[in-house]
């Protein structure tokens, strides 16, 4: 069934993981400051930051001092794709005309690890696109990833296409016992929600960077269990309502309002607000996400070329699978030279 919120004042229940010896961090408060987050978030309009496009970095490059990320000479972590929980956020009608591109493109090489497809989760939220019905996906999406037991949270929308390969090389490079939030801001500047959780019943701001669920974020578990009083059992839902935001925002304010810890901003990851035709040739392989331009933006689509056709592949992704997967059974034979 939907996840109900936690009455507003109520302690938040925990995840029994997270209270049985994965101590969480208390949330420290900043500085008031600012203005209501409300005139400062990006949304459908926001265009990509400045400097972004197609970066060739393999990791994440940290934004400010004191982000987390792989200790100097630390050993990579064994991880395999059944270690990551993958969510693609969807409604039913998009059904034909994204999901069975994403099903014949790049969930056939990671069908175990997705929450579709044959382990489709109807969430019986509601399928309008606003503020309420978005978290109260995300919450199932994330109760659903402590139930799995699995090391990483990835969540990407139904107009991303993810390489299992290049995914798997980034997370591998931490720990996911560590304190790990990585993806990409849409926006080049941090953003302020109202945070109206003080005793004396003040309202004070928070300032705080979150990673556009339009471009995909991942999360370790060992961050995903201290989210755990404000997001587990539908408390998400009651924290965004609390904070008026949507679902990608609000993540970001749990982890770097209230837990401080820090969004490690990656190149890697693309959304359709950006300048997708930035991305060009080998470096479109190198990426961990893609995506393409809407209706009103049809152009906006990586730059590859040598397998299909615009009109064949309008979105590019099965040009991008065939590339990396050139077995597959529907790409076109290589020519002998």
């Amino acid at each position: 069934g939907r996840p109900r919120a936690a009455p507003e004042g109520k302690a938040a229940p925990r995840h029994p993981e997270a209270a049985a010896g994965q101590g969480r961090a208390g949330p420290r408060r900043r500085t008031p400051r600012g203005r209501d987050a409300e005139r400062g978030r990006g949304g459908p309009g926001e265009q990509g930051a400045p400097g972004g496009g197609g970066g060739l970095a393999g990791s994440p490059q940290p934004a400010r001092k004191g982000r987390p990320g792989p200790a100097a000479g630390s050993a990579r972590e064994s991880l395999e794709l059944k270690d990551i929980f993958i969510a693609v956020k969807t409604t039913r009608k998009y059904h034909r005309s994204r999901l069975d591109l994403l099903l014949q493109t790049w969930i056939s090489q990671a069908r175990g690890q997705v929450r579709l497809g044959d382990h489709m989760i109807n969430t019986n939220c509601s399928a309008v696109h606003t503020r309420q019905a978005l978290c109260c996906k995300m919450s199932v999406e994330y109760d659903k990833f402590l139930e799995s037991g699995q090391k990483w949270f990835c969540h990407v929308d139904d107009d991303n296409y993810v390489n299992p390969r290049t995914l798997l090389r980034l997370l591998s490079a931490f720990s996911h016992s560590q304190d790990v939030y990585v993806g990409r801001p849409s926006l080049d500047h941090p953003i302020e929600a109202a945070d109206h959780v003080q005793s004396d019943g003040s309202k004070t701001t928070v300032k705080f960077w979150f990673a556009t669920g339009g471009a995909g974020f991942c999360i370790s578990r060992g961050l995903a269990l201290k989210m755990s009083p404000w997001a587990s059992l539908g408390n998400f839902i009651s924290t965004a309502e609390r904070v008026r935001l949507p679902d990608d925002c609000t993540i970001g304010y749990i982890i770097e309002g209230l837990l401080e810890v820090k969004l490690l901003h990656s190149p890697l990851f693309h959304s359709h607000l950006e300048n997708l035709q930035r991305l060009q040739g080998e470096s479109v392989l190198q990426q961990v996400t893609l995506s393409y331009g809407d209706p009103e933006n049809k152009h906006n689509v990586v730059s590859v070329g040598g397998v299909f056709g615009l009109q064949q592949d309008p979105t590019r992704f099965k040009s991008v699978h065939c590339l990396l997967y050139p077995d597959t059974i529907w790409c076109p034979a290589k020519k002998m030279s």
